[in-house]
């Protein structure tokens, strides 16, 4: 029998895939658990052994899911190579989007209209 904390469908726990983005290297790391904010702050006072060389962190993307098992789907998909694909899409689009917002307006990309 599995411990109580990994039983799917806990009444009101929600199970979140995260990446974190190293400030230091600029690798990510991606993971799965129940408590994002205790999880995230255990990457960066560097109690995790895996991801201690890297820090510091930057969550970068979180996604939240009802329970374990499809949690746990997603996260093996971000650890595929068409998901680390899309994980630097979504967030070159974002840093793309951060961009254009920081610009004056009329200077946002594109063509400028005369």
């Amino acid at each position: 029998m599995r411990p109580a904390y990994r039983q799917a469908g806990a009444v009101g726990v929600m199970y979140y895939v995260y990446v974190l983005h190293s400030q230091k290297d600029g690798t990510f790391y991606i993971g799965l658990t129940n408590n994002l904010e205790r999880r995230v702050r255990q990457h960066n006072t560097g109690q995790e052994r895996t991801t201690r060389s890297h820090i510091p962190y930057e969550l970068v993307l979180t996604e939240e899911f009802p329970t374990r098992p499809e949690a746990r789907t997603r996260e093996k998909y971000y650890k595929s190579g068409v998901g680390r694909a899309r994980i630097r899409s979504l967030i070159n689009d974002a840093e793309v989007a951060e961009r254009q917002t920081c610009l004056p307006a009329g200077r946002r990309g594109g063509r400028q209209q005369k």
